[in-house]
C-alpha cells in the first residue's frame, strides 16, 4: 500500500527527481472543509491516505508528483475533503505573548520597530484587563518609556485598533509566509 511505501519519492513535472525521499521531510499540507473553510494543517502522509481513499481531492500542488509502486498523486499543499465535517465552535485564542506577537507580526505598535514583549495600552495598575482590545506588541525601550501611563498622558497614538485575530494558532500569519499557497484560503 502506498502509505506504508518507504520509497515515496518526489518528481518534477519535468521529469527530474527530487533529491530525498519524502517519507519523513516534514511536509505539511493545508486541509479545507467541503465548505473551503480552513480546517487543520495535516502531514503529508495524512494529507496521501486522504487523497487515495478518496475523502479529499487536491486543489492546489507544487509541480511534483508522488510515486509508488502502482499509482502517480500530485503533492498535495491545500487539499479539500469530499464531506462536509461538522467542527464544533472552537473557543477563541488568548492573548498570550505568542498570539500577541504573531497577530501585531512582531512590530513594536508605538515605534514600528522590532518587538519583543507585549504592552497593556490601559495599564492593568489603572483597572485595564487582559483582552485582545487592550494588549498590544512593544519594544521593550517603549514599553519601559510609557511604563503604566495612559497614551494622551504621553501624547503618543496607536496607528491601529487592537483587535481579536480572526485566525487560529494554527492557521497563523507566521504558517501563510511558509508556504504562499496557503494565503488565498486562509483569511489573516
Amino acid at each position: 500500500m502506498l502509505v506504508n511505501a518507504p520509497a515515496l519519492t518526489a518528481e518534477t513535472t519535468g521529469g527530474a527527481e527530487a533529491a530525498a525521499p519524502l517519507a519523513g521531510s516534514g511536509a505539511r499540507s493545508l486541509l479545507l472543509n467541503a465548505s473551503m473553510e480552513p480546517l487543520c494543517i495535516v502531514s503529508l502522509r495524512r494529507a496521501v491516505v486522504l487523497v487515495m481513499t478518496g475523502k479529499a481531492t487536491v486543489l492546489e500542488s507544487d509541480g511534483r508528483l508522488l510515486h509508488a509502486e502502482h499509482v502517480v498523486v500530485p503533492l498535495p499543499v491545500v487539499l479539500c475533503l469530499t464531506r462536509y465535517v461538522h467542527v464544533p465552535v472552537r473557543r477563541p485564542v488568548p492573548p498570550t505573548r505568542r498570539t500577541v506577537l504573531q497577530r501585531d507580526n512582531h512590530r513594536c505598535a508605538y515605534c514600528g520597530g522590532g518587538a519583543d514583549t507585549v504592552d497593556h495600552v490601559h495599564p492593568r495598575s489603572r483597572g485595564g484587563r487582559h483582552e485582545w482590545t487592550n494588549v498590544v506588541a512593544a519594544c521593550v525601550r517603549c514599553n519601559h518609556r510609557k511604563a503604566d501611563r495612559l497614551l494622551p498622558e504621553i501624547g503618543w497614538e496607536l496607528p491601529f485598533v487592537p483587535r481579536a485575530p480572526r485566525w487560529s494558532v494554527a492557521f497563523g500569519t507566521t504558517s501563510v509566509r511558509a508556504e504562499p499557497l496557503w494565503s488565498q484560503y486562509v483569511v489573516a
